[in-house]
C-alpha cells in the first residue's frame, strides 16, 4: 500500500492540482480573514479566535477535496490503467486505502501553514495568549474528521464515472448534504428536528470543535468514513 500512496502524493504534485488546492484554500481563507472588512476578518471581530476560520474551512473543503478526490479512480477508468492496477499485488483495500491516504495527506499539508492564524491570534490577545487552546485543537482535529470523510466521498464518487467532472458534481452534492442538508430539513420538521440533526457532519463538527472530544462524534466520522470506503471497495471489486 505504501508504493500506491507515495505513487499517488507525489502524482499530485506532478500535476498543478496539489498546487492550485493548496493555493486557493489559503488565498481565500487570508483574503477572508485578514483582507477584506467583512464579518470573518479577525481583526476586526475584537476578541481573539479563530471560529470565522473554523466556519470558512468545511464550505471550502466542499469544493477543494472533490477537486482532489475526482481523478483518483475516474482517470484510471478512463485511462484503462485500473486492470494494470488491479494485477499488481494489491488487495482492493490496499488499492482503495493507498489512495485515500494520499489525497488525505494533500488535505493535511494544505491545513499545516493555518498553524501561523492560531499563533497570530495567540500573539494578538489581550493579554498574549487570550485564546481557547482546547477549542482550537479541538476545531482542528474535527477539521480533520471532517476532511477524511470529505476524502472517502470523493474516492466512492470518482468510480462512479470516468469522468472527472462527473465524480466531482456528485462529491459536491453529496458532501453538501451530508453538512448543511440535515441541518436544513431539521428546521423545518419541528420536535424530530435534533434527531435528524445527528444523521449530520455539521452537528458533530461544531461538537468537537467546543474542544470537548464525545466518543459519539469519533464513532459518527469513522462509520461515515468507514461507509463510503466500504462502498468504493464494492465499486472497485465490481469493475
Amino acid at each position: 500500500m505504501l508504493p500506491l500512496l507515495r505513487k499517488e502524493f507525489n502524482s499530485f504534485f506532478a500535476s498543478p492540482i496539489a498546487y492550485l488546492v493548496i493555493g486557493v484554500f489559503l488565498l481565500v481563507n487570508g483574503l477572508f480573514l485578514w483582507v477584506f472588512k467583512d464579518n470573518f476578518n479577525i481583526l476586526n471581530a475584537g476578541f481573539a479566535d479563530l471560529n470565522s476560520f473554523f466556519y470558512l474551512a468545511p464550505w471550502l473543503f466542499l469544493f477543494l477535496i472533490p477537486a482532489i478526490t475526482m481523478k483518483s479512480f475516474a482517470d484510471e477508468f478512463n485511462s484503462g490503467t485500473i486492470e494494470i492496477l488491479k494485477t499488481k499485488p494489491l488487495t482492493d483495500w490496499q488499492i482503495v486505502l493507498g489512495k485515500f491516504f494520499a489525497a488525505l495527506l494533500l488535505v493535511i499539508i494544505a491545513l499545516l501553514p493555518t498553524l501561523t492564524y492560531a499563533y497570530t491570534v495567540y500573539q494578538l490577545g489581550s493579554p498574549i495568549g487570550n485564546l481557547d487552546v482546547g477549542s482550537t485543537i479541538g476545531s482542528y482535529l474535527g477539521l480533520l474528521f471532517l476532511a477524511a470523510t470529505y476524502t472517502a466521498v470523493g474516492l466512492f464518487t470518482s468510480t462512479l464515472s470516468n469522468n472527472q467532472i462527473v465524480a466531482f458534481i456528485v462529491s459536491v452534492f453529496i458532501t453538501f448534504t451530508l453538512f448543511y442538508g440535515f441541518d436544513a430539513v431539521s428546521s423545518s420538521v419541528g420536535n424530530s428536528g435534533y434527531t435528524l440533526q445527528q444523521f449530520g457532519i455539521n452537528e458533530h463538527f461544531k461538537s468537537i470543535s467546543r474542544g470537548v472530544v464525545d466518543t459519539r462524534d469519533l464513532i459518527y466520522f469513522i462509520s461515515v468514513t468507514f461507509f463510503f470506503l466500504f462502498i468504493t471497495k464494492q465499486q472497485l471489486k465490481n469493475e
